[in-house]
């Protein structure tokens, strides 16, 4: 069988030839990014970012650099492939855990399981276990995750906004005793000063978050990134519109919670249910 001929010698990976086909169609028609700016209204540095590989954007502005370069449905037909590519959220989520570490706050909302930065080595052993993960693997992930918290400890810790489903304090693990360290973890950093952690009541109502973590950082040039996730994908979010909307939600959600020290009550009242079990 013959080899296949490689007919423009792009990338066949669809992010990279998403950023590619940016670059080409802007540079043959001799625009600047501040010319795009100008004549589409997001900033230049969302268009270089686009361009660099950093960002995908939103359908919105994809569809208006279809529109300018008369390429409809080119880039929208590449962008939709982008984010159906699986390799994508894994390096969207990398980037995220960048971000993590350089944000001068954080705030979040959790549906099902403590914030990562919240896990003890017993849960984030057990949740990893239970995606398929073993052996050195396994460790090293738990070990990965765990030094996140690092984040949190330091001297000038950044002030860190917590929402969990009651649904997190209900989902126990096996152990009984790693379980009972989780919910003692959380209500000791209830106490921290620069954790503010509420809880979501069962009852609470329908609400835009119910089936999406959804986590936000504030950056040190002044600007909030997202990062949602829900069972079958993640996103980051860097766009301000977007990002705005999800931080209107969140903040909906957060008025549905309990405030600091009924949320903590909470906690220990479940922490009390669950004290005299006996461990696996």
């Amino acid at each position: 069988m013959p080899s296949r001929r490689v007919i423009t010698g792009r990338s066949q990976e669809p992010r990279r030839r998403f950023a590619e086909e940016l670059r080409l169609l802007r540079t043959d028609k001799g625009d600047s990014l501040r010319q795009l700016e100008a004549v589409l209204g997001w900033s230049a540095s969302t268009f270089g970012k686009m361009e660099g590989g950093q960002s995908l954007g939103g359908p919105e502005i994809v569809e208006a650099l279809d529109q300018h370069y008369g390429t409809t449905p080119m880039l929208l037909t590449l962008w939709e492939l982008a984010m159906a590519d699986p390799s994508q959220f894994k390096e969207q989520y990398r980037r995220y855990m960048t971000l993590e570490a350089e944000a001068v706050s954080l705030w979040q909302y959790s549906v099902s399981r403590p914030p990562g930065l919240l896990q003890t080595p017993g849960y984030a052993r057990e949740a990893l276990a239970a995606g398929g993960l073993e052996g050195g693997e396994l460790e090293q992930q738990v070990e990965a995750r765990v030094g996140r918290r690092k984040v949190l400890d330091e001297g000038q810790a950044p002030p860190f906004r917590v929402i969990l489903s009651e649904t997190v304090l209900r989902n126990a693990l096996r152990d009984s005793r790693e379980w009972r360290g989780q919910l003692e973890h959380l209500a000791a950093a209830a106490e921290l000063p620069n954790i503010t952690l509420h809880v979501l009541p069962f009852g609470s109502g329908l609400h835009g978050l119910d089936s999406t973590d959804s986590m936000f950082l504030r950056l040190p040039d002044g600007r909030t990134v997202a990062y949602t996730e829900n069972d079958v994908r993640g996103e980051l979010v860097e766009e301000a519109s977007k990002v705005e909307r999800l931080h209107r939600t969140y903040d909906a959600v957060r008025d549905l919670a309990l405030g600091p020290a009924e949320s903590r009550t909470f906690i220990l009242r479940v922490l009390e249910e669950v004290a005299c079990e006996p461990s696996n």
